[in-house]
């Protein structure tokens, strides 16, 4: 038998899955079923069964004709991956800018309507709730989801736009789509966003991109603080030059493409 032949034990269907899971890239992140059918050489039908199983175990997530993988496809690779996680290579300069600026910052991606945390730094309690790995918040009320969602490509942002629960968290929250969207508009065109207590009274937070070896953004880093601490203009003077260089520094070891 050749070397290259799979045995007896090959289990094809699982070869196509994976096949399928393959097929999204940083080049085609989103595509509709005749897309993935194409480039993995199956039917229709059967990309349609696989892409649809993965969307049932929340591997791939689809308005109903484009499909894209969620951030739970990590957990796949996450035992040998794990030491070369954007988390473990963002917490040490987590460190750094928090021990610098004194206030508490946190990495975060894009999950659906919410951020979740995957790294975060600490300085004090300064919301009601406790915020640790995992947490999750709407995206529209954090700078850190706002920088997500602005880098978003238009089929996903309109997706977003049209079905997302923009529910107001306090009186400041934007619950307009279309104040929201012009706001995004904003946010990607100046490369960082703040927002002034609109996902609890009190806080404030300035957000920026991630992006991976091929400029896709992948996360958001964030530093926050209260407002009894810092002003809005204090903060874009003294807290966003650090952190777009830690930002800068975070991307330079990312050598997995996200």
């Amino acid at each position: 038998m050749d070397d290259n032949e799979p045995g007896r034990y090959f289990v094809q269907s699982l070869e196509r899955g994976l096949a399928v899971i393959r097929a999204f890239t940083a080049d085609t992140p989103e595509m509709t079923l005749s897309e993935v059918a194409r480039i993995t050489g199956t039917s229709r039908a059967t990309a349609r069964r696989f892409l649809l199983t993965f969307a049932d175990l929340g591997y791939v997530a689809t308005d109903g004709r484009h499909f894209r993988l969620t951030p739970r496809v990590l957990e796949l690779g996450y035992a040998y991956l794990s030491s070369m996680s954007l988390a473990e290579i963002a917490q040490p300069h987590l460190e750094q800018l928090v021990a610098e600026v004194h206030e508490s910052s946190s990495v975060a991606v894009l999950d659906d309507e919410d951020v979740v945390y995957v790294s975060r730094v600490p300085t004090r309690r300064i919301m009601t709730v406790s915020i640790s790995i995992g947490t999750r918040f709407p995206a529209h009320a954090t700078s850190l989801g706002r920088v997500l969602l602005a880098h978003l490509d238009e089929p996903r942002l309109r997706h977003y736009l049209d079905t997302a629960s923009l529910k107001p968290l306090t009186p400041r929250t934007i619950t307009s789509r279309e104040a929201l969207a012009a706001e995004l508009e904003h946010v990607r065109a100046q490369g960082w966003c703040l927002v002034d207590q609109e996902l609890e009274q009190g806080l404030i937070s300035i957000g920026v991109p991630i992006r991976n070896e091929a400029r896709r953004v992948v996360a958001g880093i964030n530093l926050s603080t209260h407002v009894s601490r810092r002003t809005p203009d204090s903060i874009r003077h003294d807290l966003l030059p650090p952190l777009l260089a830690t930002a800068a520094d975070i991307e330079a070891e990312l050598k997995v493409p996200g």
